[in-house]
C-alpha cells in the first residue's frame, strides 16, 4: 500500500469505528431512556395507589365529621328529622283524620310539642297520636296515616350512606387515575 492508500484506509477505518461507537452510545442512551420511562411508569403507578388511599381516606374522614356532626345535631333536636318530615308530607296527610307517630320513648315529650307546632303551621286539622316504640333509636320514627306510611332512621341512614360510599370506592378503584400506555420495547 502506499500512503495515500494507507490514509485512506485509516479515514475508513476511524469513521467506522466512530460510527460504531455513535451506534453503541445511541443504544446505551435508548436502554436508559426505557429503563427512565419504566421507573417513571411503576413510580406513577405507586402515585396512583397513594392518591386513591388519599381519596379513601378523605372520603372516611369526611363522613365521620358528617356523622358526629348529625349526631350532635340528633342530640340536640331528636325532634327536627320528624319536625322536617311532617311539613314535607303536610299535602299528603291533610285529609287524615290522624297520624300515628311511632317514635323511641325517650322522645316523646319534645316530639309531641314539635309535631304540634308543624301540623299547627302546615294547617293539618287531623289528631297526632304519639306511640312509644321499644327499640327505636333517637330520632327514628314512623308516620302512619292509614293512607300512607313515611319513615326515617338515622342509623339505617348512616349505614345506606356508608355502604353506597364503600360501593363507589370499591368500584373506582384506581381506575380514577390517568393510566400511561405500555412501554415501546422496540425503541
Amino acid at each position: 500500500y502506499n500512503v495515500a492508500e494507507v490514509e485512506a484506509i485509516k479515514v475508513e477505518a476511524y469513521a467506522e469505528g466512530q460510527a460504531s461507537a455513535v451506534a453503541r452510545a445511541e443504544l446505551e442512551a435508548a436502554a436508559a431512556l426505557r429503563e427512565a420511562a419504566a421507573a417513571a411508569k411503576a413510580a406513577l403507578a405507586t402515585l396512583a395507589g397513594i392518591a386513591h388511599e388519599h381519596r379513601s381516606a378523605s372520603a372516611r374522614l369526611a363522613l365521620a365529621a358528617a356523622r358526629s356532626a348529625a349526631d350532635a345535631a340528633l342530640d340536640r333536636f331528636p325532634e327536627a328529622p320528624a319536625e322536617a318530615a311532617l311539613a314535607a308530607l303536610a299535602v299528603e296527610v291533610e285529609a287524615a283524620p290522624r297520624l300515628v307517630v311511632f317514635s323511641a320513648a325517650s322522645d316523646a315529650g319534645r316530639l309531641e310539642k314539635a309535631l304540634a307546632e308543624a301540623a299547627a303551621r302546615a294547617g293539618f286539622p287531623g289528631q297526632i297520636v304519639l306511640k312509644p316504640e321499644p327499640g327505636r333509636t333517637r330520632a327514628a320514627f314512623r308516620f302512619d296515616w292509614g293512607e300512607g306510611r313515611a319513615a326515617f332512621d338515622p342509623e339505617a341512614a348512616i349505614d345506606k350512606v356508608s355502604a353506597a360510599l364503600e360501593a363507589a370506592l370499591a368500584a373506582e378503584g384506581l381506575h380514577a387515575e390517568v393510566h400511561l400506555p405500555p412501554l415501546d420495547e422496540e425503541a
